[in-house]
C-alpha cells in the first residue's frame, strides 16, 4: 500500500491605497487566502514479481535392483532384470515379490525350507551394494563355509532399512552360472526402463 500527498497553496490577494481613486478614502485592506493542506491516502496495487514456488517432487526411499540371470541373453549379452524395493526386507521377499528366478531347480515346495535358512537352495551373489546388507548369520557361516564372501542366503539377508537408499547388482544362482561377466559392461539404467520394469513386476504381482 502507498501513500499520495497532494499539497495545495491558497493565493494572496493585497489591495493598497495606490489603485484607489484619491477622491475616495479607503481604508487599507488585505485580502488573505490561508494555505491550506490537502492530502489524499489511496491504495495503488503493487505488482508483485514472485512467482509461485512449484514443489520439488519428492521421491520416496528405496533401493534399486540389477537382477542378472545366471543364463545369458541370445545375443551373449547378460539378461538383467530391474526392479525397486523399499529397505528393511529379506531379500529372499524382495525377489520373490518381483517374480525374479530365485531357487532355480529347487522352486518346488518340497525341495527348500522356505526361508528357514538350513536348505542353503537361496544362493545369490552380491556383486555390488553388499554394504547395504548385514553381516552373515550364523546360519549362513555354517553353510557358506566353502563358498566365496559376497555369496549370501537370500532368506538370511536384510537390505537395509525402511529409510534406506542405494543399488544393488545381484548375481541369480550363482552356482548355475556358465559364463562369467563383467558388472561394469552392464546397460546403464534408464529411468524409463525402470519405471516400466517396476510397474510389470508390480502387476504381475
Amino acid at each position: 500500500m502507498r501513500a499520495i500527498e497532494i499539497y495545495s497553496y491558497g493565493a494572496l490577494a493585497s489591495i493598497s491605497q495606490s489603485s484607489i481613486p484619491k477622491n475616495k478614502k479607503i481604508a487599507h485592506q488585505s485580502l488573505r487566502f490561508n494555505r491550506t493542506k490537502i492530502r489524499a491516502v489511496g491504495t495503488v496495487p503493487e505488482k508483485s514479481s514472485e512467482r509461485a514456488e512449484t514443489p520439488q517432487e519428492y521421491e520416496e526411499p528405496c533401493v534399486k535392483f540389477q537382477f542378472v540371470s545366471s543364463v545369458l541373453l541370445p545375443d551373449g549379452t547378460p539378461d538383467v532384470q530391474l526392479r525397486k524395493a523399499c529397505g528393511g526386507q529379506k531379500l529372499r521377499d524382495i525377489m520373490l515379490d518381483a517374480n525374479v528366478e530365485l531357487y532355480g531347480p529347487y522352486a518346488r515346495p518340497l525341495l527348500n525350507c522356505g526361508g528357514g535358512g538350513t536348505c542353503a537352495t537361496c544362493l545369490v551373489e552380491v556383486v555390488e551394494g553388499k554394504e547395504l546388507l548385514n553381516p552373515r548369520t550364523d546360519k549362513e557361516n555354517e553353510n557358506l563355509k566353502r563358498h566365496p564372501k559376497n555369496w549370501r542366503l537370500a532368506c538370511q539377508a536384510r537390505v537395509g532399512k525402511p529409510d534406506s537408499r542405494g543399488m544393488m547388482i545381484i548375481q541369480q544362482l550363482p552356482e548355475w552360472k556358465a559364463h562369467e561377466w563383467n558388472y561394469r559392461e552392464l546397460p546403464p539404467i534408464e529411468e524409463e526402463e525402470e519405471e516400466e520394469s517396476s510397474s510389470v513386476s508390480s502387476s504381475s504381482a
